[in-house]
């Protein structure tokens, strides 16, 4: 009989509890994870909220977003307001380093 590999098992996650993206992520949450799985776990959450938002520049801005300090991410989380600021102040950055042309800007307003 032919011997076949066993099916590819999707990769394991980090840690293996990483929290589902539809759980809210709370500080307890986040200070349980290491260092480095933080603003992965931020991220994960925030780019899609911001794919909303900006969804061809959904990538760039939620990495300008992710230097932020964590507590200021978990706020923008939990705060729409804050969140569309935030990334309203991103492409205004893009547009002033010339990332953005500035018809677009005028079209987007």
């Amino acid at each position: 009989p032919c011997v076949r590999p066993p099916p590819m098992a999707a990769p394991a996650v980090p840690g293996g509890a990483a929290a589902p993206a539809s759980e809210a992520l709370t500080t307890a949450t986040l200070a349980a994870a290491p260092p480095e799985q933080q603003k992965q776990m931020l991220g994960e959450r925030l780019f899609p909220l911001v794919h909303r938002l900006q969804p061809e520049l959904a990538g760039k801005i939620t990495g300008m977003l992710l230097e932020m300090d964590n507590t200021e991410l978990l706020n923008l989380l939990e705060s729409p307001e804050s969140l569309l600021a935030k990334v309203d102040e991103a492409m205004a950055v893009l547009r002033q380093h010339g990332v953005l042309p500035t018809e677009e800007a005028a079209a987007a307003e």
